[in-house]
């Protein structure tokens, strides 16, 4: 759990199994685990490139990382009595930039809470039909977007080892009559 929130026993009546960590240093080994799941943590990062590259250094090659985070242009963003009222909102155009920074690629979105924050009875019997509602008619407008990306290893370019093979001999492929071994000098008397 990130040092802002406070550790929380869990599971309940027993010993806990939760730690208090620094959100940059994850305490897991290299390439570790195959999937992370980031929900309230992006928006809170004091440096989310660090955040993403330590997710980077515990993730195996392939490994994917979901991202969920408020919407710059959602309304879930814009009340602080919402999960995502407080924190760093992002657009998509935003997240893109920050992943590939960080040697990931975005693979898949989605978004999801098109449904504008309610208390009210009335409106939460009908939520499921408006969250459908709202995917056909404001996309735009959802509460956070979901991001997945994965870690890919690419291939380098092999480096030559030996001067040899540094150096490339090109041979013409049409040789004139007269140039070749057998061809005559002529030089001219002093």
């Amino acid at each position: 759990m990130p040092g802002g929130q406070g550790a929380q026993c869990w599971p309940a009546g027993a010993a806990s199994r939760t730690a208090l960590v620094g959100v940059e240093e994850l305490p897991l080994g290299d390439a570790s685990i195959d999937r992370i799941l980031m929900v309230h943590a992006l928006e809170f990062a004091e440096s989310p490139e660090a955040l993403l590259s330590e997710c980077w250094r515990v993730l195996a090659p392939g490994g994917r990382l979901i991202v969920v985070v408020p919407h710059r242009r959602g309304v879930w963003a814009r009340f602080e009595h919402t999960p995502f009222g407080s924190g760093r909102p992002w657009s998509r155009g935003q997240l893109t930039r920050l992943m590939r920074g960080v040697m990931f690629t975005p693979s898949s979105w989605s978004e999801a809470l098109l449904f504008p924050p309610s208390h009210k009875r009335t409106l939460l019997s009908v939520a499921p039909a408006l969250e459908k509602l709202g995917r056909d008619l404001w996309p735009i407008f959802a509460g956070v977007v979901i991001i997945e990306a994965t870690k890919q290893l690419y291939r380098g370019i092999p480096v030559a080892s030996t001067a040899h093979e540094r150096r490339r001999l090109v041979k013409p492929v049409l040789v004139p009559t007269g140039a070749g071994a057998g061809a005559r000098v002529c030089r001219e008397k002093p």
